[in-house]
């Protein structure tokens, strides 16, 4: 059961929903039939690559919200961190251009280890206070996971995963997601946003009850011969 997940490095509520979805999937029994596949998405393209800014700043300056709402909102969002057992720190966190970052999701990707990056990406920039858009800061990340430095340094500077960047922003737009994180479920069922871990637990049982048992059931009760195969 193929689930494909679109998230944004610098989206704490994408953190809160992968650590949920993770813990809904740990206590299926399908766990093992489950494959994840990590979607770029970019919730603000217009940042520059070469600068950063506080949560305060970037609040302040791209949604126009006071230092003290732009705290309340912060404190909220760790709340509900803690609870899924994520220690956000805010005033650390440097606000960049995620583009490169993504990049680097795409070559872990290709060495089957998307997951363990997103989940360093996001504790870089959430509770490390990292710039995820340098490319040093993103080629140590790809080292501490087995990636070849001089692999992931010329990733990150050539346009070789630009592409796929680029696709999966287009197949979200295609698909109506217009925030993140979203969850397709086997090609059948959206979720949306950092939902509890009940909620993905039920979804996605649904999901395989629906679009997996029966095709084994099938296969199962197939075991027969014609006059030129077996399907067994």
């Amino acid at each position: 059961m193929k689930i494909e997940i679109w998230s944004d490095v610098m989206c704490p509520f994408c953190y809160i929903g992968k650590k949920n979805f993770e813990q809904a999937l740990e206590n299926l029994a399908f766990k093992d039939e489950v494959k994840v596949e990590w979607k770029s998405f970019q919730l603000d393209p217009t940042l520059e690559q070469s600068k950063t800014k506080t949560t305060a700043e970037y609040f302040r300056e791209k949604k126009g919200f006071p230092e003290e709402q732009a705290k309340q909102m912060t404190n909220q969002v760790m709340q509900m961190g803690k609870a899924s057992g994520i220690d956000f720190n805010f005033e650390k966190a440097l606000i960049t251009n995620t583009f490169t970052a993504h990049k680097l999701l795409h070559l872990a990707k290709k060495h089957d280890k998307a997951s363990e990056m997103e989940e360093e990406l996001f504790k870089a920039h959430f509770l490390d206070g990292k710039n995820v858009g340098d490319v040093e800061t993103l080629v140590s990340l790809a080292v501490s996971l087995g990636i070849d430095a001089d692999e992931a340094k010329n990733s990150l500077e050539s346009d070789q995963f630009d592409y796929e960047i680029n696709q999966d922003i287009l197949e979200a737009r295609n698909n109506g997601i217009t925030g993140v994180p979203f969850f397709i479920l086997n090609g059948k069922y959206g979720v949306s946003g950092a939902q509890p871990s009940e909620v993905f637990k039920n979804a996605l049982t649904q999901t395989y009850e629906e679009t997996v048992v029966p095709f084994k059931d099938q296969s199962q009760n197939n075991l027969s011969c014609d006059a030129d195969v077996c399907s067994i």
